[in-house]
């Protein structure tokens, strides 16, 4: 079945996110919203957010803003001016969704609250993104994506544990709160066509990244034990065993983890195996009783023991080498990959998860996922780079019946 049409075409959003939020319109721009992204004159400041296009800093050369700003027309509005507010008031009659990430109460104070936006457009859905929400009493705190992971839980749950916590190399409370704020506004957006009324949505950072710890929380209430990093596993045992789960191999890392019982007897076997066939057989390997190894009751003496002849071993492997034999030879160990490897990845490559996405202002082309969900009916794919400081004013505001002439003077006046 040809995939010839956007899911969504006809809808449109308007983008006043900063980049705490810049995923939420760019997931549904890839639906087929018309997303209209909103500038201050000169430009967002994340345009001046790394790594850069050749280490080259520059308004259209940041990766961060070409990656989660494609598919998006781009504008620049003034929305301390009283005309900037206007426009936009009158964008918002032509929109369905509009989406900010200013902080709590800041909407409200440029008059373009949720009341003010439905005076003009009864139907319109407000998503807010906000580092702890509109309400509670961190409502006007400011946080950086650091800041939320930290006060949300994660940090204590990454890294290994000799070392202090630790924060992942890609913002995560942004991406989190971005796609909780993608689905909300479309969940409200199909309210909205089912009963004529707006609402506003309101998704808190902090709310979002303690939300995906899963069963962290409730494991820390039951047995008042934090979840171990992610390096290494403790047991539950009094003696708090720990057992790496992370290994360094020849070109990287590789996951695997040491598991008694019927399952976990099956791979490790199958892992002294191949070590054997390879030259790298342990005495203390062969034999063992895996149906009966348990971390709970297990010594770090025996575990250190057992976990000796595996490193080396892993660390004459590369990571292709035990995907292979994981496949081949069943047994639970995966690599880890690095970027290059996905851009690399056959899986990846017969999914056609890669394109060149021509940039004409850098005159380039860059590899960009080509979606995030497959449909077999619709054109999911991204389909224009991410635009350059106003590069539509002239069209959008030609859409609203702005003349040439007076886009000319809202120009020289700051306003646009």
């Amino acid at each position: 079945m040809s995939r010839n049409e956007r899911m969504l075409r006809g809808c449109r959003a308007l983008d006043l996110t900063n980049a705490r939020a810049f995923l939420c319109g760019k997931m549904l721009a890839d639906l087929g919203f018309d997303v209209i992204k909103v500038e201050p004159p000169g430009g967002d400041a994340s345009r001046g957010q790394g790594p850069f296009w050749h280490d080259i800093a520059g308004p259209d050369n940041s990766l961060y803003w070409t990656a989660y700003n494609a598919d998006k027309r781009g504008i620049t509005l003034n929305l301390e001016s009283a005309e900037g507010r206007a426009l936009l008031l009158d964008l918002v009659r032509t929109a369905d969704v509009v989406i900010e990430s200013f902080g709590a109460g800041e909407m409200e104070r440029l008059g373009l609250g949720y009341e003010s936006l439905a005076a003009v457009k009864p139907g319109i859905v407000l998503t807010r993104v906000s580092p702890f929400g509109q309400i509670g009493p961190y409502a006007h705190y400011r946080a950086c994506d650091l800041v939320i992971m930290g006060m949300a839980g994660h940090l204590l749950l990454t890294g290994d544990a000799d070392r202090p916590p630790v924060n992942v190399g890609l913002p995560q409370a942004c991406m989190q709160a971005g796609a909780d704020a993608a689905v909300g506004s479309l969940i409200a957006y199909r309210h909205a066509r089912r009963t004529g009324r707006g609402q506003q949505v309101d998704v808190s950072m902090q709310h979002s990244a303690a939300w995906f710890l899963a069963t962290t929380i409730p494991y820390w209430e039951l047995s008042q034990r934090l979840s171990t990093r992610v390096g290494t596993l403790r047991s539950g045992g009094s003696s708090g065993v720990t057992q790496r789960q992370v290994w360094p191999c020849r070109d990287g890392f590789v996951f695997f983890f040491m598991l008694g019982g019927q399952q976990g007897a099956k791979t490790c076997r199958q892992l002294v195996r191949w070590m054997n066939e390879e030259g790298h057989g342990a005495a203390d390997l062969n034999g063992f009783a895996w149906e009966s190894f348990d971390m709970a009751s297990a010594t770090q003496e025996l575990v250190d023991r057992l976990s000796a002849p595996i490193a080396d071993f892993f660390a004459t492997r590369t990571k292709k080498e035990v995907l292979a034999a994981a496949v081949e030879r069943g047994i639970s160990v995966c690599p880890l990959f690095s970027m290059a490897d996905l851009l690399d990845d056959p899986n990846l490559a017969e999914r056609d998860f890669w394109m060149q996405l021509p940039h004409p202002r850098i005159g380039a082309s860059l590899p960009m996922p080509r979606r995030y969900v497959t449909s077999s009916v619709a054109d999911t794919d991204t389909a224009f780079a991410a635009p350059g400081i106003g590069q539509h004013n002239a069209e959008v505001y030609a859409e609203l019946g702005v003349s040439v002439e007076r886009l000319g003077a809202l120009r020289q006046a700051g306003v646009v």
